[in-house]
């Protein structure tokens, strides 16, 4: 019998579900240890449940002695905390000379390991989840698709978003938390950076949240989606090799009334993070009274906001809730918030989330321009086996498999843009229900 291979996941949080569940399911046959490493050993083992190749371990990550120790013993890691923490691991990953894999972006701390990495033979693999992810390794096989017949990319849009299924949309924000909370409450904080027109845009926080930036989706449930432009994809041009492109630009879908409501939130200083209450013994109701009166609006007179639905999504996020304290101490209104979304905007058991990822092309070849669509459109099954938890897990368990299967050779700090990747990634998502639909028209 093949000696075992450890793999350690540090993290047992809900996007971790489908991971384990998948790589418990290959552990058999794949000769594996999977042990789960996070400060809530309970929410470990039950991720676990009853398979003999699964162990959980209480970990605080900040233990350096302990984590370096876990570490050790691994054949490869798996960092499921947040982005922040994955700086403690890699180090330590490095180190001990063991292979790393994370779901979140490849920061500046992180690409500066990269020689090192790379002149131990080993992999870091950095944004394999959904997006970064899955949208990098979609994108390069069509862009590697087109160029492969010649064809002129000119314009490029990727959009993604983490939304709740229509059959369960039963409130005014038309949304519902599937990951992490605060990075719904800062999200677009820094404003925005992408190519328009040949020239490069840049978008302040309070106008990426217009309702009216549509896209069609294709799909007679949702046939549409509003989108706001992400972060800076400016870089990108440059790793997608795409400079023959006009317009390049990466965005996160929401629904219309999302995009209104919050652009109204930012309006109203919900997200300014200078802004603090002392919470102790405050309701969620006390405080959206509080506030709204620092901003010289009465939230008892009825034209004291913009339109009714504005009124009833902070209704529903709880201006008249009076029963929920939120005894955060002192806390900033980001901290707040992100207490009050998470409370409010909860799914419940048997709610099903949806995860769409739509690519858009234009390109020429032999004269003609194309435009062709690439859509994702997958839903969860419950609160726990979400299409999120899906789309972020199981592209990381893919590869963890194929590295320690040696089908995966690449070294140094990555990004899954390479073919060697993609080429085996994509491929078993689509047998595991994760699979794109293209439709393509010439343009007159």
């Amino acid at each position: 019998m093949n000696p075992s291979k450890k793999i350690l996941l540090f993290g047992a949080g809900k996007s971790t579900t489908s991971l384990i569940r998948y790589l418990l399911s290959f552990a058999e046959a794949d000769c594996l240890e999977i042990c789960i490493a996070d400060t809530n050993i309970n929410q470990a083992r039950e991720k676990i449940g009853n398979s003999p190749y699964g162990m959980a371990i209480q970990l605080d990550i900040s233990n350096a002695e302990e984590r370096k120790s876990l570490i050790k013993k691994a054949d490869l890691v798996i960092s499921m905390m947040p982005p922040a923490l994955h700086i403690l691991v890699a180090r330590d990953c490095v180190a001990e000379g063991k292979s790393l894999l994370t779901a979140s972006y490849a920061d500046e701390a992180m690409k500066s390991l990269n020689e090192e990495v790379a002149r131990k033979g080993l992999l870091f693999l950095c944004e394999m989840g959904l997006d970064p992810g899955i949208d990098h390794m979609s994108a390069m096989q069509i862009i590697e698709q087109i160029r492969a017949k010649g064809g002129v990319i000119k314009k490029f849009f990727s959009h993604c978003g983490g939304l709740i299924a229509p059959e369960s949309d039963d409130n005014p924000w038309h949304y519902k938390i599937t990951w992490n909370p605060r990075n719904v409450v800062t999200a677009g904080m820094g404003g925005a950076k992408f190519l328009e027109d040949g020239n490069i845009s840049k978008m302040e926080y309070a106008k990426l949240f217009d309702s009216n930036r549509k896209v069609t989706t294709g799909n007679e449930q949702v046939p549409y989606l509003s989108y706001y432009p992400n972060r800076d994809s400016l870089p990108y041009i440059s790793l997608y090799n795409l400079h023959t492109c006009s317009d390049f630009m990466r965005t996160t879908l929401r629904y219309p009334s999302f995009m209104t409501g919050w652009l109204q939130m930012i309006e109203l200083g919900f997200t300014d993070e200078t802004i603090s209450y002392q919470t102790n013994g405050m309701s969620i109701g006390s405080f959206f009274h509080a506030h709204l009166k620092s901003r010289n609006l009465d939230p008892e007179k009825p034209g004291a906001f913009i339109t009714r639905e504005f009124r009833e999504q902070l209704e529903f996020l709880g201006l008249h809730d009076t029963g929920t304290p939120i005894n955060l101490g002192e806390a900033s209104i980001i901290e707040i918030m992100q207490f009050i979304l998470q409370t409010k905007l909860v799914m419940h058991r048997t709610d099903k989330d949806l995860v769409v990822m739509i690519h858009e092309f234009l390109y020429e070849w032999k004269g003609k321009n194309f435009i062709l669509h690439s859509s994702l459109f997958l839903k969860g099954i419950d609160n726990e086996e979400t299409a999120m938890a899906k789309t972020v897990g199981l592209p990381l368990g893919i590869a963890a498999r194929k590295i320690l299967n040696g089908e995966i050779k690449s070294k140094g700090v990555r990004i899954p843009i390479e073919q060697e990747i993609y080429s085996q990634v994509l491929p078993e998502l689509e047998s595991l229900g994760i699979k794109f639909m293209e439709r393509e028209e010439m343009v007159l």
